[in-house]
């Protein structure tokens, strides 16, 4: 059984909503001084909700940014619209963003009421007043009910200090053990979530689910995390930023963190794309493990196998899903399966588990593999204990190299062990103590690196 986990119990949440493009995510990086949104000028950038930790005055809360509003039949719009209209549902404060330079449109009318309708308490952003002459007009918009507006510039920090005086002097007091029924948020600013295996018991392992545009990443993460957390809709690029949500789970708590589907770098030709993929790489970089989704219906191609081969070179465990297991024949099953043998080989202790993230066939695997590699991948295992074993091994099958005269394990984080040795050992002989290691000591699906050093003997 899985159950979201809060960040911080009790902490306020602050939700930024209003239609397309009024700067939305630029006000969230205003807040909290670092780009964590990505920002473009043109509408439909955000469109996951983007939750952050934020802190004004020693105040400390957590900052919502959505994707743009709009009342409109088209699914993707719609999906849109609903993570903002639950994050106004979860929210204890909400900043509804309009755009001074264009005035009052329909769309911020129909925010206005929704927001009315919510019951929840609104501070009304004017954004982009970048002159006294702007700020006359911000006054316009108070025709939309609901009070007096802030004139702000997020870009250039105009009036933002004022704003957020009055947002910590309107959140709730948090009671030690306030508790609410709504989902809370985990917001991801861990500095690095490769560790020397000494973490606190608490804190979560985080698990970067990377692949291709539209092979069910977020179908599978909203299945993970039991909540339509990312926009899920059958278009590619969808997610453009990563979205994290710690799940306690029966192996511990697990930060899952949803990215950008990873194109070819000749197919990025727009700088949310290029920002997109930037975090998916850090993602990659920082998690403690990876799962790597397949399209089992299009096999493994060129891009998934390139895609492999960084998050191998990132060093963490991985576990492969082929997902849409349910639409294939008997036939493309094992040809597929062939696939992943002979174009993924590099990552051979992998599990490779057959899925469909869309009716949950199989998912329930995906749990006990992570937590078993994330364990192997923190293990120290006996130096005499190690030692045996890489002697019975050349016991059994000599290497036509010389001999290995001692094993030490250097390092955890993949698994490090080095080899002394009179003489250089063959590649694929260095595979086979690999193997045997591996197998006594239960890795299992997490890579192990080996190193090996001449000495005289």
């Amino acid at each position: 059984m899985s159950t979201v986990r809060s960040a911080a119990v009790g902490q306020p949440v602050v939700a930024i909503v209003g239609r397309p493009n009024v700067g939305k995510s630029t006000l969230l990086n205003r807040v909290i001084g670092r780009r964590e949104a990505i920002v473009e000028e043109k509408p439909g950038v955000t469109r996951d909700r983007k939750p952050v930790d934020a802190e004004w005055n020693g105040r400390t809360f957590t900052l919502v940014d959505t994707g743009g509003w709009l009342d409109t039949e088209h699914a993707l719009d719609r999906q849109v619209s609903k993570q903002a209209e639950r994050a106004i549902a979860d929210a204890d404060l909400v900043l509804m963003v309009v755009d001074v330079t264009v005035g009052v449109t329909d769309e911020d009318e129909r925010v206005a009421r929704l927001l009315r309708r919510s019951g929840k308490p609104v501070m009304l952003v004017v954004n982009k007043v970048d002159s006294e002459r702007r700020e006359s007009e911000s006054w316009e918009f108070t025709r939309l009910g609901l009070g007096d507006p802030y004139a702000i510039s997020s870009l250039h920090g105009r009036g933002t200090g004022d704003m957020l005086d009055d947002v910590v002097a309107r959140l709730p007091e948090p009671p030690a053990d306030r508790e609410s029924g709504h989902f809370h948020y985990q917001s991801d600013h861990s500095d690095s979530a490769h560790t020397d295996g000494d973490e606190d018991e608490h804190e979560a392992a985080a698990v970067a689910i990377v692949g291709r545009p539209n092979v069910g990443k977020s179908t599978l993460f909203n299945r993970l995390i039991g909540d339509e957390r990312s926009v899920v809709h059958d278009m590619p690029g969808t997610t453009r930023d990563t979205i994290d949500t710690v799940v306690e789970t029966d192996e511990g708590p697990i930060r899952f963190v949803d990215t950008a589907g990873m194109r070819r770098k000749s197919r990025i030709d727009e700088g949310t794309e290029y920002y997109s993929l930037v975090r998916a790489l850090q993602a990659i970089d920082r998690a403690n493990a990876a799962v790597l989704v397949i399209d089992a219906t299009e096999g493994v191609t060129h891009q998934d196998q390139r895609l492999a081969e960084r998050v191998d070179a990132a060093g963490s465990p991985v576990v492969i899903l082929l997902n849409k297991w349910e639409l294939l024949d008997a036939e493309a099953r094992a040809d597929v399966t062939v696939q992943i043998a002979d174009r993924l080989s590099f990552l051979g202790y992998a599990p490779v588990l057959k899925v469909s993230a869309k009716t949950g066939l199989g998912v329930h695997k995906l749990l006990p593999a992570l937590q078993q590699s994330i364990t192997a991948y923190h293990r120290r295992v006996p130096t005499g204990e190690l030692n045996r074993v890489v002697q019975e091994a050349q016991a059994a099958h000599p290497s036509p190299g010389g001999r290995i005269l001692y094993a030490t394990q250097g390092a955890i984080d993949p698994p490090t062990f080095t080899l002394f040795t009179n003489k250089p050992q063959p590649a694929p002989y260095l595979r086979y103590i690999e193997r045997k290691i591996r197998e006594h000591f239960g890795f299992g699906p997490t890579p192990i690196k080996l190193r090996v050093r001449r000495r005289a003997g």
